[in-house]
């Protein structure tokens, strides 16, 4: 796993110092120390730690006696103090992030962790230039020895003992995680080699200047280790410091920069501290581990360190197997069955397999999270409105891998390594981004980060990136014939940098930049001036001195302005990149993340076969999604600040043209996306202003998703207006999504649901909608939906008690006889209907005459369609006998009227045509060549040339379908 999992702002060791003043941890001991103290084996203490208490001194024998009884019970105090070390260690490092709690109550280290692969190395390999500073290069070209955490601390290839191991990796690699399971072990009696374990934070050591002792220092971050410190230094009680994130402590090895100390009572700085705790003048007999980024390395001379060691992430893809086994199988973790997640499994383990961009990505077990978490996301999302966002997802991924991040601590400027990614990283991303461009050279790179490199520190900071940072952002390319390209780890990666550098206001001409410093030492000056000019004017009252100073404003408001206009910029760009008529006809932007982490099935593209264009359509929903306050608020714990009214600006200048594109009537996946950008904006007062322009809704053939369909019952149920249509056919709905969709349905006039496997369940979901008091749905479309007489049953009773609708549609619907039975049981009891779909059902005659003779008495329905049902010569002859006038229903079962033409042939024609994709061709050549020769029968018997003429036309109509159906070409 990676640090992202439980990152630096999550992990016990990297806050210990606030964290540990208000509540210490207590711990417990290690197995061996325990068994030791069992047998009688005493730890010997000095004489000037044993006290006596009172009364004269005993002769020797006696005064041996009650020294050893005293050892004892300082030893059986020492022991019980690392019982509760280990107990609370245990249980503070098992403390999930709340970025883990939606995989599940079962969820927990133990129960996911996969160590990652640890290569032995040295510190010339370490220091000799890299031609490719990528995890995936060093991987490919590594010959060096494989070595468990278990066995860091074994002798040498010399034989000699090895105490101090630096362990080493580039972000994301998964160092802090790794250590996090080797503490949660020792306290689980997985460690035996060691008897007490003490993690430190270098971060919070850097916080602190005071002098101070190693002794106190440990009391201090853990109480309960009160009765153990007196030891350190004074047994052989075997000891393992962990030193969490070197680069954030700055360390001088010189002897004139840190004097030597071998006295743990003796309070010294906390670097000082760690400089001979690692020289061994300090506690020669502890052991030590180290974690740092590749940079930091060299701040330990090589003569201490005993072995270095590089995690190298997972470069076994079975490791990436496993991974994703144990992570998106938990129990309770969202999934409505095993099934699921062992299909979702299987099919990112498929695209794995082909070897492709993704596959690359997952050598670092950060990205093996994130994958996982956007996955999560997809498909088990159920809550209304979704608990997560997309931008949210990445947001904290970021956040756990480089909160409180800075690029180089030795230098003075301490700039953010989030912020320094965004300067950088962000405009490569952006340009590509521009110029639709996912693959750079290596120009590209030195373009962009060189160009500007001036002074020293800009050099050094762009070093330490490039061995630290840089892999986990960019990565060689896969594909065949662009081997010495690089691409973004994760495709989406770049459309989050790229929205991140536009929202932050790094997109600025040479004159705005020039024009910022300008104004902000000119607002500078004229502050200074104020106070000069109040004092002068009161001394000599000069009329021109108000004037002056009034003049020294000018210029910072003046580019004030300027700074409105930049945020009027970026809100054109969010609005024009959301709304390129180019990318109207692709997927959905969810579909299109899906694909890239579970890749398409279908065979794989030929390498000669040209490449589809680039698609960028996330890079406006993820610049939406950063201006939302949760986001604002992990940004700014990652040193990127965005104001609260330059994002107010944004949304005001944005919020017209918005509106005004979203009008136009946009493709269904458009529309989706439009959605899914209102949901990541976080912004309800704005999205219920720009619902409300939506009176239509048309997501046809849109996958509905359980998270599609949270988004959607979120964003419209913003506003409580009327919809006048939705359009949901072909979406793959069942029960669960009617549920999720209910409040919005219940406001809907027209709502189409055909072609979406709804079977009796959905149609009882269906049933309490239209029973429901507010329900406006007056037509109802239910074609080519699995109903049944179960959900005739069902919707037979929402019939009888429904005061809204006027039209149902059940046009191939499964219902037989008995289904059409349970509908005309039910339909004297309603008042409003005015016309009923039954075609293509398999009604006989007199299922068929039945629901006519209840339509003849019902006092507003007057059209019911029969047409493509089993009726017989004799049932159509009752039927052809039916008058408007007379009998108040027209039954709608040819397309002939008597002697004429059909007032309804091109009605029935086009809905036949329009459904021939999902029926029965077979059964529908039937039917079509009894009309055929209902047709040629009526034309006969009429003398009327003018009819025999619409008859002839209708008759061509049916030819041509049929003959198209014949030869398959419709």
């Amino acid at each position: 796993m990676s640090r992202a999992i439980q990152g630096r702002g999550c992990l016990p060791w990297t806050r210990l110092g606030p964290c540990l003043r208000a509540a210490s941890l207590p711990g417990a001991a290690g197995g061996s120390f325990h068994g030791k103290i069992l047998s009688g084996d005493g730890v010997s203490l000095p004489r000037s730690c044993v006290r006596h208490q009172g009364g004269p001194r005993g002769p020797p024998a006696q005064r041996g006696s009650s020294r050893h009884g005293l050892d004892h019970l300082r030893t059986v105090a020492s022991s019980d103090a690392i019982k509760k070390h280990q107990k609370s260690l245990a249980a503070w490092f098992s403390n999930q992030p709340s970025e883990e709690r939606q995989f599940g109550p079962s969820f927990s280290l133990d129960a996911v962790h996969v160590d990652p692969v640890i290569r032995e190395s040295s510190l010339e390999q370490i220091l000799k230039p890299s031609p490719e500073l990528t995890i995936q290069h060093q991987l490919q070209r590594s010959s060096r020895r494989v070595i468990s955490l278990q066995n860091l601390f074994d002798a040498d290839a010399c034989g000699r003992q090895v105490k101090n191991v630096v362990l080493y990796g580039t972000v994301g690699t998964g160092k802090s995680t790794l250590i996090k399971k080797m503490v949660v072990d020792w306290c689980h009696g997985l460690l035996p080699r060691f008897e007490l374990v003490i993690p430190f934070s270098c971060e919070d050591l850097s916080h602190s200047h005071v002098p101070i002792s190693l002794r106190r220092l440990v009391t201090k971050k853990y109480q309960h280790l009160r009765d153990v410190a007196p030891l350190l230094g004074a047994s052989n009680l075997k000891v393992l410091f962990i030193l969490n994130g070197l680069e954030r402590l700055n360390l001088d090895f010189r002897l004139a920069g840190t004097e030597l100390c071998c006295d743990p009572s003796e309070p010294i700085a906390p670097s000082a501290i760690v400089v001979n705790l690692l020289r061994k003048y300090l506690l020669p007999e502890a052991s030590i581990i180290v974690t740092a980024r590749p940079s930091a390395v060299r701040r330990i001379p090589g003569k201490y360190v005993g072995r270095y060691a590089e995690i190298c992430g997972f470069s076994d893809t079975n490791l990436q197997k496993l991974y994703f086994q144990m992570r998106l199988s938990q129990p309770g973790s969202g999934g409505e069955g095993s099934g699921e997640q062992e299909n979702l499994v299987e099919m990112l383990w498929r695209n794995l397999e082909r070897q492709n961009q993704i596959a690359a990505a997952c050598f670092l077990p950060s990205y093996c999270w994130l994958v996982c978490t956007t996955l999560h996301f997809l498909y088990f999302t159920r809550t209304v409105p979704p608990s997560q966002t997309l931008t949210g997802i990445y947001t904290s991924f970021l956040r756990l891998n480089f909160s409180g991040e800075v690029l180089d601590s030795t230098d003075p400027t301490a700039v953010s390594m989030m912020k320094y990614v965004a300067k950088t990283v962000g405009k490569l991303a952006h340009e590509g981004v521009m110029s639709r461009q996912t693959c750079f050279s290596e120009e590209d790179l030195r373009q962009c980060f060189e160009v500007e490199m001036k002074t020293e520190s800009e050099l050094n900071l762009l070093e330490v990136f490039r061995s630290d940072v840089f892999p986990f952002f960019l990565t060689p390319c896969v594909q065949p014939g662009r081997e010495h390209t690089f691409v973004f780890t994760i495709p989406a990666m770049q459309e989050y940098l790229a929205a991140l550098y536009v929202v932050l206001g790094e997109k600025k001409t040479l004159a705005q930049k020039v024009g910022k410093e300008l104004s902000e030492l000119i607002g500078k000056v004229s502050e200074d001036a104020a106070v000069v000019l109040g004092i002068v004017s009161k001394v000599l009252p000069l009329r021109f001195l108000p004037v002056l100073f009034n003049l020294l404003k000018i210029f910072p408001r003046f580019f004030s302005r300027l700074s409105g206009k930049d945020r009027d910029t970026i809100a054109r760009t969010m609005a024009e990149e959301l709304f390129k008529e180019e990318d109207y006809y692709n997927d959905d932007v969810l579909d299109q993340i899906n694909s890239s982490i579970l890749g398409v099935e279908g065979p794989l593209r030929h390498p000669d076969e040209a490449p589809d264009d680039e698609v960028f359509e996330l890079f406006p929903i993820f610049m939406g999604g950063l201006l939302s306050r949760r986001n604002r608020a992990l940004l700014e714990q990652l040193g990127c600040s965005i104001k609260n009214l330059a994002a107010l600006e944004i949304a005001e200048a944005m919020k017209k043209t918005v509106i005004r594109n979203s009008r136009k009537g946009l493709p269904p996946s458009e529309l989706m996306d439009y959605l899914f950008f209102l949901h990541e904006f976080q912004n309800e007062r704005f999205t219920a202003e720009a619902v409300r322009s939506l009176r239509t809704v048309n997501l046809s053939s849109v996958k509905l998703t359980p998270l599609k369909c949270s988004v959607l019952a979120s964003v419209l149920g913003t506003a409580c207006h009327e919809v006048d249509e939705l359009n949901l056919t072909s979406c793959n709905l069942d029960a669960g999504s009617l549920r999720t969709l209910f409040p919005v349905l219940l406001r809907c006039k027209v709502l189409h649901l055909q072609l979406n496997s709804l079977g009796p369940d959905a149609c009882e979901e269906l049933r309490t909608l239209l029973l429901h008091a507010k329900c406006a749905v007056s037509d109802l479309r239910l074609s080519n939906n699995p109903v049944g007489v179960q959900g005739a049953r069902h919707l037979a009773e929402a019939l009888a008690g429904n005061r809204s609708l006027s039209r149902l549609s059940l046009l191939h619907t499964a219902l037989g006889d008995r289904g059409a039975e349970e509908i005309a049981r039910r339909l004297p009891e309603n008042q409003q209907l005015q016309e009923l779909n039954l075609g293509y059902n398999s009604l006989t005659d007199a299922s068929a005459l039945s629901v006519v003779e209840v339509a003849k008495k019902h006092a507003t329905l007057d059209k019911v369609h029969l047409y493509f049902n089993d009726i017989s010569e004799e049932g159509k002859r009752a039927l052809h006998s039916l008058r408007m006038e007379r009998d108040g229903v027209r039954a709608l079962v040819f397309l002939t009227a008597g002697t004429d033409v059909s007032d309804y042939w091109s009605s029935i024609l086009s809905t036949v045509q329009r459904n021939l994709p999902f029926w029965d061709r077979e059964r529908v050549c039937q039917h079509l060549a009894l009309l055929l020769q209902d047709l040629e029968s009526s034309r006969r018997q009429t003398g009327n040339p003018w009819r025999k003429a619409k008859f002839l036309r209708v008759e061509n109509e049916v030819k041509r379908m049929l003959a198209k159906l014949q030869h398959g070409t419709l």
